[in-house]
């Protein structure tokens, strides 16, 4: 999302030309900002672009699940290549580009920022439905309402985004403020209402769908371990050893499915919690936070970006088979669209 909270002085400097002590101290440290950027937009770009074309190649892929992490990967896709170019630059120099492409890179962040967050509930309902209710997952998870979720995961963001941006429904109370800023910066500017509103539907309510379905996730593993565990026992009473190491097996599913959805739960908050407390208080205290804590709290947030294809398809044996197929430049081999993915390709199974 965009540089969203502005110190009123620092657009006056960053617009001045003119050369001072520390000007060779700025274009170092501009520098190592552009470069870390770079990484962080092409490891979004490449990791997304990989997630798409192996879904949309490989048949295999294309089932319920992945089709949710194909819209992940689509928002994340548009946001490394239509969004963090333009706010790096901002970023590390000054904005460039005028008030109305401001405006137009104010809503295409805003969007695809949450077309994510939302595309990541699908991906928890999906997998709560496929843990907790599998009889019924095919009929619930029909291509019917499959699509419909898809049009949820779209439509609302571009109309969280779009409509209040494009009437500045946002800014009402903060039009002095505005006439103060700097022309040659571009600020997305929440008032009070508009922070709840898009705090609320974009981060609120996802963290507790994400935060109910992996919960219920993980507890219905752990009934289905214990149920396992019971079922190995009555099959080996009489045999010691194989109890034991079945025993130690099931806890450490359990402890693996912990740290999964652990680690899930955990990214997401770190990523985006700073970006979203923060929209809420700075309205309340008039914008008075100092620039750079704006541009790393909205950055934390763009690399939810860069690791969710990490996160939800490289931990993935089909993905990372694919992937094997796809830099191997086996993509041309006959009947290639329909292989084995459950095993890699150029060497034995061994995991």
């Amino acid at each position: 999302m965009n540089n969203l909270f502005p110190n009123n002085s620092n657009g006056s400097q960053l617009c001045n030309s003119s050369e001072d002590r520390w000007s060779l101290w700025e274009q170092v440290e501009s520098g190592v900002v552009f470069v870390i950027l770079i990484m962080i937009i092409i490891i979004t770009v490449t990791g997304n672009i990989f997630i798409i074309a192996c879904i949309a190649y490989f048949k295999k892929l294309q089932t319920p699940t992945n089709i949710f992490i194909l819209s992940l990967a689509t928002a994340d896709f548009f946001v490394g290549i239509l969004v963090m170019p333009f706010s790096m630059i901002r970023t590390a120099d000054k904005w460039y580009f005028g008030e109305i492409f401001c405006k137009i890179h104010s809503m295409l962040d805003l969007a695809f920022c949450a077309a994510s967050i939302f595309s990541l509930c699908c991906i928890a309902f999906d997998r709560y439905l496929a843990v907790c209710d599998p009889l019924k997952y095919c009929y619930r998870m029909s291509k019917r309402r499959i699509s419909i979720l898809l049009l949820i995961c779209w439509t609302l963001p571009t109309l969280i985004s779009c409509v209040p941006i494009l009437f500045d429904l946002n800014i009402i109370g903060f039009e002095e403020f505005l006439e103060g800023l700097d022309p040659c910066s571009c600020v997305l500017v929440f008032n009070i209402p508009y922070a709840i509103v898009t705090s609320s539907t974009c981060f609120i309510i996802p963290i507790l769908i994400m935060i109910g379905n992996y919960g219920r996730i993980f507890q219905v593993a752990n009934v289905q371990a214990r149920q396992i565990h019971a079922m190995e026992n009555r099959v080996t009473i009489q045999n010691v050893s194989p109890e034991r190491t079945s025993q130690g097996s099931n806890m450490k599913k359990e402890r693996k499915a912990a740290k999964t959805l652990g680690k899930i739960i955990g990214i997401f908050l770190g990523c985006w919690l700073p970006f979203f407390t923060t929209i809420i208080i700075h309205p309340v205290t008039g914008y008075t936070a100092d620039s750079i804590i704006s541009e790393v709290v909205l950055w934390l947030g763009y690399t939810n970006s860069a690791i969710n294809p990490f996160l939800y398809a490289f931990y993935n044996k089909p993905f990372r088979h694919a992937f094997l197929i796809i830099t191997e430049c086996k993509t041309f081999d006959r009947n290639c669209q329909n292989p084995d993915l459950s095993v890699p390709t150029s060497r034995p199974q061994n995991e």
